[in-house]
């Protein structure tokens, strides 16, 4: 008997739940009345998702900031949420406290209105955050167009090398590590930039499964390819990932748990997203262009290979 993988399941409840074709996307749309919900649903399980040497107020903190991220590439603002969390039963205050410190840093940061939530007991620390807001327009993962630039906030490969470091316990100490371990930590969705730049993208994705798993999602909905001309990362990784003899694409496009985004635009307006992200202290890195075929090419001085969907997937 063969496991059966995330998309199987999500096709299977389709199914079940309603005869629309499912079409993959950041975030759910709904109408109510003549209002126009934009609604996001994650959820972070401690065995999974959590690293042992994690803060419970940090992991608390992400479990939201996991939502805020996919209303950044939609270019919505979040304005409501709910909670739901399960805990063991011998939980402590102090835990409990550092829980609710998170979740109140991360409304606080992005001005997001709790409204309510479930309480449950089980086995593990499970948090479930639903976030709300409205819009009549998102930028979705489709709609690229030959020709159009791609770009990324950024830059990437620095979760991956912390997530390496807190799942090994690594006692190492330097800038970089410190800066690699703020990252998985402390993520900062880019909220802002997405907010007020979305009118000119013509596509957009969050990238927290891994860049590899966007590329090609975006690829693939956009019937169009995707060629990959710059690796968007930062020479002290680059450096460290050599002498450490790792590998550096693999950090970069299938390590996940970067909330960045990424988005394609018309060329004509590359001048006004790089100013934009100048004033807003945004680092933004083009990566490559779209033009027609299928698929995403890593274009290394001429020489084209295709880069595979190698990001996370549950159930694999």
């Amino acid at each position: 008997m063969t496991n059966l993988s995330e998309s199987k399941i999500i096709n299977i409840f389709q199914k079940k739940l309603g005869n629309k074709k499912f079409v993959s996307e950041d975030v759910e749309i709904f109408t109510l009345g003549k209002t126009k919900i934009i609604a996001k649903t994650d959820t972070m399980v401690q065995s999974t998702d959590i690293p042992q040497k994690m803060k419970l107020s940090d992991a608390a903190r992400k479990s939201v900031i996991a939502c805020v991220s996919d209303f950044a590439s939609k270019g919505v603002k979040p304005e409501y949420g709910l909670i739901s969390i399960n805990l063991p039963k011998s939980i402590s205050k102090k835990e409990v406290n550092s829980i609710g410190t998170g979740f109140k840093k991360a409304c606080k940061e992005y001005n997001i209105s709790m409204i309510g939530g479930d309480t449950n007991e089980g086995k593990e620390i499970v948090f479930n955050v639903c976030i709300f807001g409205n819009s009549n327009k998102i930028v979705t993962r489709k709609g690229s167009k030959k020709g159009d630039l791609i770009f990324t906030t950024g830059p990437f490969g620095y979760t991956s090398l912390g997530l390496h470091l807190l799942l090994n316990n690594s006692k190492k100490t330097n800038n970089l590590i410190k800066k690699s371990l703020k990252t998985v930590t402390n993520p900062k969705p880019r909220l802002d930039y997405g907010l007020k730049n979305k009118k000119y993208f013509t596509s957009s994705m969050d990238s927290s499964d891994g860049l590899s798993t966007t590329l090609n999602e975006m690829s693939k909905q956009s019937k169009k390819k995707f060629i990959i001309n710059k690796i968007p990362a930062n020479k002290d990784l680059q450096t460290y990932m050599k002498k450490q003899n790792m590998n550096l694409n693999s950090a970069i496009f299938h390590g996940g748990e970067e909330y960045e985004f990424v988005f394609t635009i018309p060329s004509k307006y590359k001048k006004i997203i790089i100013k934009n992200a100048k004033l807003m202290k945004t680092p933004i890195i083009e990566i490559g262009y779209v033009t027609l075929g299928k698929g995403v090419h890593l274009d290394n001085k001429g020489q084209k290979t295709i880069l595979k969907d190698l990001g996370w997937k549950h159930f694999k």
